[in-house]
């Protein structure tokens, strides 16, 4: 009888300890991984230059997200911190025919370029096969304008620097495939303008000094990878 309670006793430690161990098993979402991601983007004026006065005025852009990230996470504890990098691009773009410039005889078009970020996340499991997470990094953006006068094309490129933020779940379909849905917010607070005609430049470096700016971006992706 002792020995009966004695096993049983036993089982119920064992039981009791590999429970924690396994709700906080998250072998699924660590180590290398990469991805292909795709979503909707939007660029919109910041609070500080925002102009609610004219309606002529086009204050965002929007467009269809594409690009691939890559990354490493590691498991300290019950949470999975991770480095990450990502490279996109976007349609989001408009033609400036409007208002003062249409007046002034000036066709152009700006669009969104390709967008780098670097970064780090941090999550929790929430379940056996399911991350939640939050991000934050930096990011640097980069915004393509092309003005006509109809006789002189002016082709410039606006490199931005910011930081972003963002939240979201990843699901570990297979052993090695995952699936997430992620909304991230950047701020670009500091650019230049980069012409691709060095003749409007004595020392032929092609960049503006750097100013102050402020541009809000909003994203909801969707993303689909494969962990080593």
């Amino acid at each position: 009888m002792k020995k009966g309670i004695a096993l049983i006793l036993a089982g119920a430690s064992a039981t009791a300890i590999a429970v924690p161990a396994a709700a906080q098993d998250n072998s699924a979402f660590t180590g290398p991984r990469i991805e292909g991601i795709a979503g909707y983007d939007i660029s919109k004026a910041g609070s500080d230059v925002d102009n609610d006065l004219n309606d002529e005025d086009d204050q965002s852009i929007d467009g269809f997200l594409y690009g691939v990230g890559l990354g490493y996470d590691v498991a300290v504890g019950g949470v999975v911190l991770g480095a990450e990098a990502e490279l996109t691009d976007s349609t989001a773009k408009t033609e400036l025919v409007d208002g003062d410039l249409e007046n002034l005889g000036i066709a152009g078009e700006f669009e969104t370029g390709r967008d780098i970020y670097v970064g780090a996340r941090a999550g929790i499991l929430a379940g056996d096969n399911a991350l939640v997470y939050v991000k934050g990094g930096y990011t640097n953006a980069r915004y393509n304008l092309l003005a006509d006068d109809g006789t002189n094309t002016l082709e410039t490129d606006l490199d931005l620097d910011g930081y972003r933020v963002g939240a979201g779940a990843e699901y570990a379909m297979t052993e090695n495939t995952f699936f997430k849905l992620e909304y991230r917010y950047s701020n670009y607070s500091e650019g230049e303008f980069d012409f691709n005609d060095d003749d409007f430049f004595d020392d032929d470096t092609g960049e503006s000094d750097r100013f102050d700016a402020d541009l809000d971006r909003h994203q909801v992706v969707v993303g689909v990878g494969y962990r080593f």
